[in-house]
C-alpha cells in the first residue's frame, strides 16, 4: 500500500484543472480571433495569444506530473 495517496489525488486534480484550462484556453483564444478586427490582429492572437495561453495552461498538467514523480520516488525509497 503507498503512503502518497494524498500525493496522487491532487496530481488528479491539478491535472484536471489542466485539461480544462486547456479547453478553455483553446475557446477562449478562438473567440478572441473573432473578435479582433483586421487581418493582422487575427494572426497575431493565433501566432502570439494561442500558444502563450495554451502553455500557461499546461502549468498545472505540469505540476501533476512533478506531484506523480515524488510520490512514485517516495514510494521506491520507503520500500527498501
Amino acid at each position: 500500500m503507498t503512503q502518497y495517496g494524498t500525493l496522487r489525488a491532487w496530481a488528479f486534480i491539478a491535472t484536471l484543472v489542466g485539461v480544462f484550462g486547456m479547453i478553455a484556453a483553446l475557446i477562449g483564444a478562438i473567440v478572441w480571433a473573432f473578435e479582433v478586427e483586421g487581418f493582422w490582429q487575427t494572426i497575431g492572437v493565433l501566432l502570439i495569444g494561442l500558444p502563450v495561453a495554451v502553455f500557461v495552461a499546461t502549468l498545472p498538467i505540469a505540476l501533476a506530473q512533478a506531484m506523480r514523480a515524488i510520490a512514485d520516488v517516495g514510494d521506491t525509497v520507503s520500500a527498501r
